[in-house]
């Protein structure tokens, strides 16, 4: 609403009261009256008519009820035509967004990721297999001859410390 109210002219509130109205036209009225003001006549008597017929309307119990009725229609459209837009239901599909069909870039970016990994594969069995390599090799701890816990056993049993038998020696001197 860019309109002035009568309020506004008035530099009152909407809940004033009479006496409180009746100080404020005068006030302004001895500001903008054509006598009284430096503004040139033809603004001064423009300002003192606006002026007057605000406080007229304002004055008259009857007219203000109607004055009031019209400026709270007026900000309830004002609000209505300014209102922001409904933001339409977000679904759970699109909650993190459309996806986009990929770019001619982004293919070959990864076509060029997946040959990469092919050579690297190629490369490294044709290395094993030019070395005499298998391809499959059981692991070191899955070993059979690695894994014989029947001695260990056995010796607890007999009464020997099995650990007597491989016991490591320090690589450093005893006397440095």
């Amino acid at each position: 609403m860019s309109a002035t109210t009568h309020y506004e002219r008035l530099g009152v509130g909407r809940g004033v009261d009479a006496e409180t109205l009746r100080r404020a036209f005068r006030r302004l009225s001895k500001s903008v009256h054509p006598d009284t003001t430096t503004l040139p006549a033809a603004e001064a008597a423009r300002q003192f008519q606006l002026l007057r017929e605000a406080y007229d309307q304002l004055a008259d119990p009857s007219l203000r009820r109607l004055y009031d009725a019209q400026l709270i229609q007026q900000d309830q459209l004002w609000q209505q035509q300014h209102a922001p837009l409904p933001s339409p239901a977000v679904s759970s599909s699109t909650a993190i967004g459309e996806r986009r069909p990929l770019s001619g870039g982004e293919w070959l970016s990864l076509l060029m990721l997946l040959g990469a990994l092919l050579l690297c594969v190629s490369l490294a069995v044709g290395v094993a297999w030019s070395r005499g390599m298998e391809l499959q090799v059981q692991p070191s701890w899955l070993v059979a001859e690695q894994t014989q816990e029947e001695p260990l056993i056995r010796d607890v049993l007999d009464g020997v410390d099995a650990s007597s038998r491989n016991s490591f020696k320090s690589a450093f001197a005893a006397g440095s």
